[in-house]
């Protein structure tokens, strides 16, 4: 995980021009972490079958009380535009014309099949640096979720985990209640 494809330092202008120029095709899998472009793993089964289980079920769930989005850039700072697997966004009408920034995010989730490391060791942080209030990591290999809450000077202040049989409320919809097993399938 975590090829180089390009040697930086880039900024996210930079790097959205190198897909303007097509050095970057739009069906490329990378994202833009610590000013390097970075290949991310393929998509399998498992992995694509928890993020349709978590589109349907904040859909369903929140209506307009959050946009989900999902696999698209957030823009957390001048050398990173990660592409997170789910993004719960605070709900605008426009829609978001330009790639949300950490302070639309209300909650950030990655699914985890053969990456829970990078998801762990850079992504988890980087979340906590630009202050996303809350980020999920469905780990399918070990049937369980990650929650990180309160970023406080970069690191996430509380660490728990739930498991099948768990029920998880995230910070921003505290009315909402969520199964793991609805999430794990």
């Amino acid at each position: 995980m975590a090829l180089h494809l390009l040697r930086g330092p880039f900024t996210v202008d930079t790097y959205q021009r190198l897909g303007e120029l097509g050095v970057l095709r739009e069906n490329d899998r990378v994202e833009l972490i610590a000013g390097q472009v970075v290949e991310m793993s393929p998509i399998g089964d498992r992995h694509a079958s928890c993020v349709r289980r978590l589109i349907h079920l904040f859909s369903r769930s929140l209506g307009a009380a959050a946009i989900v989005d999902v696999q698209n850039p957030v823009v957390l700072g001048e050398h990173d535009a990660p592409q997170p697997d789910v993004v719960l966004l605070k709900p605008r009408p426009d829609a978001y014309p330009r790639h949300p920034r950490a302070t639309d995010i209300l909650l950030v989730i990655e699914v985890a099949d053969t990456t829970l490391a990078y998801d762990r060791e850079i992504k988890v942080p980087l979340y906590a640096r630009a202050g996303i209030p809350e980020a999920w990591v469905v780990d399918l290999a070990a049937d369980r979720i990650e929650v990180f809450e309160d970023p406080i000077a970069g690191q996430y202040t509380r660490v728990r985990s739930a498991s099948r049989g768990d029920m998880l409320t995230p910070l921003k919809f505290p009315n909402l209640t969520v199964a793991a097993d609805e999430i794990l399938g």
